[in-house]
């Protein structure tokens, strides 16, 4: 697991994270897989694509779940810039033999249509690019009243949820 806070269980036990339940829930049916949390609170792509290679190379996973951008997004950075690291990240993930969830993220309309809607593309376009898994929207589903008082984190009521979400677009991953 690649990822920022949402992964990283920012303003929760870390132990009832959607990373730490996942582990749980593949215990049950994929007990050769182990759930490494390599997710930083605050990382966005440009630290993501400094660590992968370390990451890769200590871990050797057979499957990354990247989730980055949303830092990137939220601070208005550059989506070409953003766009480039990701799509380095999943070169070195695949160079390494290890297969792509990419997890999508949505941002608020204040951002303005045009940034909102590229920002979204980016993740579609970066998963048919090189052919990778793709969960269109982390957080899809998740009402409200289930985020902390940021409205940007899902709060530990919502963490089966997203686990649940990310469990469904990795399961084809896992049986290969």
């Amino acid at each position: 697991m690649f990822g920022d806070s949402l992964s990283a269980g920012y303003g929760i036990a870390r132990d009832a994270s959607w990373v730490s339940l996942l582990q749980q829930e593949l215990r049950r049916d994929h007990r050769q897989f182990e759930v490494v949390n390599a997710s930083i609170s605050g990382e966005t792509t440009a630290g993501g694509l400094r660590r992968i290679a370390p990451s890769l190379d200590e871990h050797h996973p057979a499957i990354v779940i990247i989730e980055l951008g949303a830092n990137d997004g939220l601070r208005g950075y550059s989506l070409s810039e953003m766009r480039n690291n990701l799509s380095r990240i999943i070169e070195q993930t695949q160079h390494a033999k290890a297969k792509v969830l990419l997890v999508g993220m949505r941002l608020p309309p204040n951002y303005g249509k045009a940034y909102v809607q590229e920002f979204q593309d980016t993740f579609v376009q970066l998963a048919k690019k090189h052919r990778v898994a793709l969960l269109p929207f982390l957080l899809g589903g998740i009402p409200a009243e289930q985020f902390q008082a940021d409205n940007l984190h899902p709060n530990a009521a919502a963490q089966a949820h997203l686990m649940g979400n990310v469990l469904t677009a990795l399961r084809p991953l896992l049986s290969r």
